[in-house]
Order: C-alpha cells, then sequence, then structure tokens
C-alpha cells in the first residue's frame, strides 16, 4: 500500500516545530547573511604581514598548493583547491586522516600546504609536523592563532571568533564563510600577481559557456579539403564541384586572387539563384558573380565575434583569415551550432 499523504498532513512540519510567519522567515535568512558577512568583514580587517608572506610563498612555490582540512573545514578546503586550479596554480587536496594512512606519500618537499581549522585542535596537529617536516611550506587558516597547529605554521591567517550564524551557535557557518573567502582571497591575489590572461584562463576551463566564450576562430574554423577555395580565374561549375567535393557539407566557397587573399565569396544559396537565369552557365566566371569584399574575421578573434557578424549580415558562412588577408579556413554555422552557440541574440 502507498504511503500518501493528503495536502493538509504535507504541510505540517515532520519535525513537529511550528510554522513561522513568513517575515519571520525573512528576518532569520537575513540575519545568517549578516553573521556571515560580518565574519568575512572581520577576517578582513586582520590581513595583514602574514597575508603577504602567505601569497609570496604560494608565488614562489615550485611545487604544487597541498590544501587540507577536517570536516566542513575539509569541504571548503575543497572549493579553494578547485580555485587554485581553475586560476592557473597547480593544486590538490589532501585529507588528514588519509594522510595519515599513506596519502602522505602523494606530497613533495616543493609543495606549500594550506590547512584550515577553525579550532586549530583538529587531526591537523598530528600532520602538519609531518608535512613540515617534508620541507613544506605551512600557511594555516584558523580562528585559533594561538592553537598547537599554529605552531607549525609558517604563516596564520587569522579568520577571528565571530559567533557562527547557527542558531545553537554549532554549525560551522560564519567561520566557513570566512574560510571560503580568504581562500578565495588567497587564490585570487595569487593569479592577480602571475598576470593570468583570459587566454590563459580559458585554456583551463575547455567546456561549456566560459570555454565558448573565450574560443579562438582558428579552434572551430574548417581547414583544408574541408575550407573549400577556388581561384578567381575558376569558373562557376569548378566552383560547384570544389563545394561538393568537400567531405563535410560545405555551404559556401572562397575566393581567392593569386596571392590566396580573399576577394569574394559565393554560398550554396547563390547558385539556386544564378542557375535560374538563363545568361548563366557553368561556364560562366566566377569571379562575374561572386560577393566581393565579403565580411570576413582574422583567426585570433573570438568566436562570439564571429557569430555577432553573422548574426548582424544573417549569413551562414564566414572566411578567415591570416595577418595578410590570406584564406586559411572557413566558419560554418553548423560547427557553430555542434558546439552550443546560439545563433539567436540573447534577449
Amino acid at each position: 500500500m502507498k504511503n500518501t499523504l493528503n495536502a493538509a498532513e504535507a504541510a505540517v512540519p515532520r519535525t513537529g516545530a511550528k510554522s513561522q510567519p513568513r517575515g519571520t522567515i525573512v528576518a532569520r535568512g537575513r540575519a545568517v547573511l549578516d553573521a556571515e558577512a560580518a565574519a568575512i568583514s572581520d577576517a578582513r580587517e586582520r590581513l595583514g604581514e602574514a597575508f603577504v608572506g602567505a601569497v609570496e610563498s604560494l608565488l614562489r612555490c615550485k611545487g604544487r598548493v597541498c590544501v587540507t582540512g577536517m570536516g566542513k573545514a575539509g569541504l571548503v578546503g575543497n572549493k579553494i583547491q578547485a580555485t587554485f586550479a581553475s586560476t592557473g596554480t597547480p593544486a590538490y587536496f589532501l585529507h588528514p586522516v588519509d594522510a595519515l594512512h599513506g596519502d602522505l606519500g602523494m606530497v613533495h618537499a616543493d609543495d606549500v600546504v594550506v590547512a584550515l581549522t577553525k579550532s586549530g585542535a583538529s587531526e591537523l596537529v598530528e600532520l602538519l609536523p609531518r608535512l613540515k617536516g617534508l620541507g613544506c611550506t605551512v600557511i594555516l587558516l584558523t580562528g585559533k592563532i594561538d592553537s598547537a597547529a599554529a605552531d607549525h605554521a609558517d604563516f596564520v591567517l587569522d579568520i577571528g571568533q565571530t559567533a557562527e550564524a547557527c542558531p545553537l551557535g554549532l554549525a560551522p557557518s560564519s567561520s566557513t564563510a570566512a574560510m571560503l573567502a580568504l581562500g578565495d582571497a588567497l587564490a585570487l591575489t595569487v593569479m592577480e600577481q602571475k598576470a593570468v590572461q583570459p587566454e590563459q584562463y580559458a585554456s583551463y576551463h575547455p567546456g561549456g559557456a566560459l570555454g565558448r566564450f573565450l574560443m579562438r576562430a582558428s579552434e572551430i574554423m574548417r581547414t583544408g579539403p574541408h575550407c573549400p577555395v577556388v581561384p578567381e580565374t575558376a569558373t562557376l561549375g569548378a566552383c560547384y564541384e570544389a563545394i561538393l567535393a568537400a567531405p563535410r557539407r560545405a555551404g559556401a566557397a572562397a575566393i581567392v586572387d593569386k596571392s590566396n587573399k580573399l576577394v569574394g565569396i559565393i554560398t550554396h544559396g547563390d547558385f539556386f539563384r544564378l542557375f535560374k537565369s538563363p545568361r548563366r552557365s557553368a561556364d560562366s566566371p566566377v569571379s562575374g558573380v561572386m560577393t566581393r569584399s565579403p565580411k570576413h574575421i582574422g583567426m585570433d578573434a573570438r568566436v562570439n565575434d564571429a557569430l555577432e557578424l553573422m548574426r548582424k549580415y544573417a549569413i551562414d558562412e564566414l572566411p578567415v583569415v591570416d595577418d595578410q588577408d590570406r584564406v586559411v579556413g572557413l566558419i560554418d554555422i553548423q560547427d557553430l551550432l555542434a558546439k552550443g552557440f546560439s545563433v539567436f541574440d540573447d534577449a
């Protein structure tokens, strides 16, 4: 027999707690955000020379950044590790317990350790001396700067002792918010000091919207036999055969002069219109009917710029040229769709 509840029964909280007025619920949510914002603000005011030293040690790091922490601090550490890795600083996460049972072997003397603990009295107390013994520099994010863990750190970053946002004052909330923000401050300051450029950042994010936004025309254009190119002395028939011969369906051919510089384009749709005219035949010169000085884009331009041109002028193919206007490829609207680009203007 199915276990079902009617609407009235489903509305009753299973904990037995009485439903609160909407205003009370919103107020509680704001109080949590206020408490966590206060914790971050408090951590901000505590930044000083230790932060400078921590950043400089990360910049000098010849190995990788080892992020470690227990419990909720460890979960925050996983995110900080991901931020380091995605912004140009190689990093990995090391669980303190696993480290003490064999995983310590993955740590190298050239690594810099970023350790997280609110109390300074977690399993890190046993792990940090061993990491120091390997020769690692240790950066500690903690709420207890006079703790046992702090005794084994080269740089101690204080998150302060702001009260937890938890109504019981127990669940890590304000402290983890401060840890996360301070970890971001470390990773992003290092990123800025390394002068990481958008192109470098894109290389760490090849998938998804970010990868598409920073993709270059040279990464998506059709080349070689997939990009029909004919001389301006060719006939319409020869141009049409070149389009049909492309292994992938081609919607146009680029027309070039004797130096391979772009001078025109003719599309598949042009042929339907041209061959309806009794004055045109397959022997007609392509130079007499091609679209001269067609829209085109440089091979180092972003694909988003190419897409904007194609949207604006309602074209399905866009020649790609080098810095001397020589044809090096062709972007087809079908390739953009296959990569997840939208041909529609963003609303």
